[in-house]
This record gives C-alpha cells, sequence and structure tokens, in this order.
C-alpha cells in the first residue's frame, strides 16, 4: 500500500517534505505530558463516582471499573505511541488513517473531528465551566436570559461563547504560549486535586467502614458493570489529543510515547486517589444521592468553604481541558488541507505566530453556533461520543496494517503485548460503539448521518483541487 515506506533511508522523525512551511517544533516532553494530563482531567472525576456507584453499588466494582477503564484506555494509548512515533505528524489520527486505508477513511475522519466532534467537545466543555461556575453566589447571574438577544439566550451560553474565544486567541498567538498555560495550570490543578484527596484522608469524619458500604437498589449485574465503566472510559478520554500537535513536538520519537504512558499513569493514580478520598468520607448511599460526590465530601470535612474549594478546582480543571481541546482539534482539518484534502485556506499557517490560524478561527465559530442553539450539555455529548469510539477503533487497527504492509519501517517505540493489547482495545472499543447505538439510538443514528454527510464534501474538494498529495510524498520522504 505504501511502497516507499520500506526504502527509506532516514528515520520517519525527521522534518517532512510538504508543499508549505511546517508548523516549528516547540513542545518539550513536560509540555506534551502536560497536554495529556491537563486535557483528560477535567470535571469527571468529580462527578462520575455518582452515577458509578448507581451503577455498581459497591466499592470493590468501582475500583475494578476504575482499573479496567484506565488498563483499555493504556492500551490505547500504547498503541498510539507506537504510530505517532512512527508518523509523528500534525493530525495525528487523521495521519495513521490515510497511511493504512488511504484518502477517503481519513477525510471522513477529518470532516467529523472538524464538523462533529471538536466543536461539540468544545461546547459541552464550556457549557460544563458555566454550570460549575454557577455554584458561587457572585455566578448566579449565569442561569439568567440574556436580556435583548434577539434569540433565547441564557447568559451562560454567552459566557461559554467568550471562553470558547479567549482560548482561541491563546492558541491563535502560538503553540508555546498555550503550552506553556497547559503545563502551569497543569500542575496547578495536581495540586488543588492532590489536596482535595488531602484534606479527606486526614478529616476526622472519614472512616474506613465507608469502603465497605453497599447500595442496595443498584443497576447491578453485567449491564451496571458496562455502564460504570463507559463512565470511566469518559472521565479518561482526551488521551489521543497529544498525537493531533505531533508535529510541533520536539523529539517525538520519544517524548511521544513517554507522555503518552507517562501522563496515563499520573491520570488514573489521581482519579483512584481522589475516588478513594471520597467514599472515605461519604458511604455509598450519600456518593449515589449526591449530584457532585467531591463537593458533598468537602463540604463535611471543612463546610461550605470546602465545597467552594472543590468546585473552584472542577473549574480550573475544566478551563485547563478546554485549552487542549481547542488546542488539538485546529490541527486535524490543517494536515488535510496540506494533503489537498480539504479547502486550502485551512492551511495558512500565520506568519508571526507559526500557528494554524484560520483552522483556529473556523473551529471557534462552529462551536459558537453549536452554543448559540443548542443549551443542553447532553446534547453535545450525544453528538461527540459516537464519532470519537468509532474512530478510536479504525485507527488502532492500523497498528497491524504498518506492521503487515512496512514490517522495515522504523519503529522508535513498539507497543507492549502486541498483538493481544491492541486487539484487546479494538474488540473494547468495539463493544463500546454497540453500546452506543443501544443506548442512544437516535445520537448514534445523527452521528451516521453526519459522518456521511462527508462524502459529498470530499467530492466537491475532489473537483475543486483535483487529486491529492501522495501519501509518500506528505509523509515519507
Amino acid at each position: 500500500m505504501l511502497p516507499s515506506l520500506n526504502r527509506m533511508s532516514e528515520p520517519l522523525s525527521a522534518p517532512a517534505h510538504h508543499p508549505s512551511a511546517d508548523l516549528p517544533r516547540v513542545l518539550g516532553p513536560s509540555q506534551a505530558t502536560a497536554i495529556v494530563v491537563g486535557t483528560i482531567i477535567g470535571s469527571g472525576i468529580f462527578l462520575v463516582p455518582r452515577e458509578m456507584m448507581q451503577d455498581v453499588g459497591s466499592s470493590a466494582l468501582v475500583y475494578l471499573a476504575w482499573i479496567v477503564g484506565g488498563l483499555l484506555s493504556l492500551f490505547g494509548a500504547m498503541t498510539y505511541a507506537e504510530l505517532g512515533a512512527m508518523l509523528p505528524y500534525a493530525g495525528g489520527e487523521y495521519v495513521y488513517l490515510r497511511g493504512a486505508y488511504g484518502d477517503t477513511s481519513a477525510f471522513l475522519y477529518m470532516w467529523t473531528w472538524f464538523a462533529v466532534a471538536k466543536p461539540a467537545s468544545i461546547a459541552a466543555v464550556t457549557i460544563g465551566l458555566a454550570r460549575t461556575l454557577g455554584f458561587f453566589p457572585a455566578f448566579h447571574w449565569l442561569s439568567a436570559p440574556a436580556i435583548g438577544s434577539p434569540i433565547p439566550l441564557a447568559w451562560s451560553q454567552v459566557f461559554a461563547i467568550a471562553v470558547t474565544w479567549f482560548f482561541t486567541g491563546l492558541n491563535y498567538l502560538g503553540i508555546k504560549k498555550a503550552a506553556d498555560f497547559q503545563l502551569v495550570f497543569t500542575i496547578l490543578k495536581v495540586i488543588l486535586i492532590l489536596i482535595v484527596a488531602g484534606l479527606c484522608f486526614a478529616s476526622a469524619t472519614g472512616s474506613l467502614s465507608n469502603f465497605t458500604t453497599r447500595l442496595p437498589h443498584a443497576v447491578g449485574g453485567l449491564g451496571g458493570f458496562m455502564a460504570a465503566l463507559i463512565a470511566t472510559l469518559w472521565a479518561y478520554d482526551g488521551w489521543n489529543d497529544l498525537t493531533m500537535v505531533a508535529g510541533e513536538v520536539r523529539r517525538p520519537e520519544r517524548s511521544l510515547p513517554c507522555a503518552l504512558i507517562g501522563g496515563l499513569f499520573i491520570v488514573g493514580a489521581l482519579f483512584m486517589a481522589t475516588n478513594a478520598a471520597i467514599q472515605y468520607i461519604l458511604p455509598a448511599a450519600q456518593i449515589a444521592a449526591s449530584e457532585r460526590p467531591a463537593v458533598a465530601a468537602l463540604t463535611v470535612v471543612a463546610g461550605p468553604a470546602g465545597a467552594g474549594f472543590v468546585a473552584a478546582a472542577m473549574a480550573l480543571s475544566i478551563f485547563v481541558t478546554l485549552n487542549g481541546t481547542i488546542m488539538s482539534g485546529a490541527r486535524v482539518p490543517f494536515a488535510a488541507a496540506r494533503d489537498r484534502l480539504f479547502f486550502q485556506q485551512f492551511a495558512h499557517i500565520n506568519p508571526r505566530f507559526q500557528s494554524p490560524s484560520t483552522s483556529l478561527v473556523i473551529q471557534a465559530i462552529l462551536s459558537t453556533i453549536l452554543l448559540l442553539f443548542l443549551s443542553r450539555f447532553q446534547q453535545f455529548f450525544e453528538l461527540a461520543v459516537f464519532a470519537e469510539w468509532l474512530f478510536y477503533m479504525l485507527t488502532a487497527t492500523t497498528v497491524f496494517v504498518y506492521r503487515r504492509t512496512c514490517p522495515n519501517t522504523p519503529r522508535p517505540y513498539r507497543v507492549w503485548g502486541y498483538p493481544v493489547l491492541p486487539a484487546i482495545f479494538v474488540l473494547c472499543a468495539a463493544a463500546v460503539l454497540v453500546a452506543s447505538y443501544l443506548s442512544n439510538l437516535k445520537g448514534s443514528l445523527l452521528g451516521t448521518a453526519l459522518i456521511l454527510l462527508g462524502l459529498p464534501v470530499l467530492w466537491f474538494v475532489r473537483r475543486r483541487y483535483g487529486a491529492s498529495i501522495p501519501t509518500e510524498e506528505s509523509y515519507y520522504r
């Protein structure tokens, strides 16, 4: 499929040949790790313990779901680490799919991320931020309608749009500034999470006996465990975003695997510690009854001040997640445009700030449109979840294609446990996909339709620009 790949005489980490200038490689290993950790840890760890306890009803099964979800995410990250170290270019999954399966699959991935998944994720995160800040009396106005607006709007939607454009502007100024922000505030986020866990474990109100309590009316069974597992996978989501900015990572053959795998270990440890802290303070019935278990736990420990501290930690966590999401999303249409698989304007690099400025701005415009006309958090989540797991599954299968068709290609990192671990991830991603269809048929069918809508767009792009740049010339020369 890629005959020239076997005849390469230089490492794949060497600069690629492109018809336009490359984005600068300015991200070090600490910044790459911060993108992984900071993007994954959002509001999920503070919220999903409730749903997980309702699903399985016991601490032991909650931790089993966390462990299984963490291992599955780790298997995916290890698979992506091999692909990213072998093909360290902007676009991540787009690059791997194009090299393995050709233009159409890569374009449909790009189209889905550009038109659906990333704008929906950005909108969901910003609305989640507005909800979190609404905990504080100073932000109660966010739930009020925006007076004078020509369309029905809440101030939370206006706020979410403003935050979207703030972080778009930060990334417009260059990935180095955005990544430095990510590093500093990810460190702060980790410190706050450790403080939350430390306050709980140091409290005299906690008890180890809470770990033995059960919820009698939990869903239970395999169905309940699968629902809890999906909740953990949602909490771990975002580990793939680093591969989208791989073209801007220094020494990617080393930094990408270390950041992906090391970052997931850090996140897993923080998730387990936070969940343990909540269960140390609250019995199973209280966790299942609380809308925000972490807030409820800190309220027991330190009163209203503790609840405010957790809410502030949640808000900061969401801020950092949003920065990473906006940063990574803009690189996918940028990569496709450079291959003449999308409108050429998206390949524009700002000459001053060396950022994919057009791609960033249009991504923000699409997110703004969603925020103007959709106000429910669940609507955004339903649009994104189906598309994400479909392409996680397809992308992970490319490691088998490259091992078979390009066995002599330099691989700075090889996924441990091949082919078992990648196969486990693929099968589990397929199971999540089936569960998504069964639990949300309407949203999944809508997601499928939006993906297929990319086919006429691809036809139009081909008529306008002609043949795409051959894969070998894009990445392998």
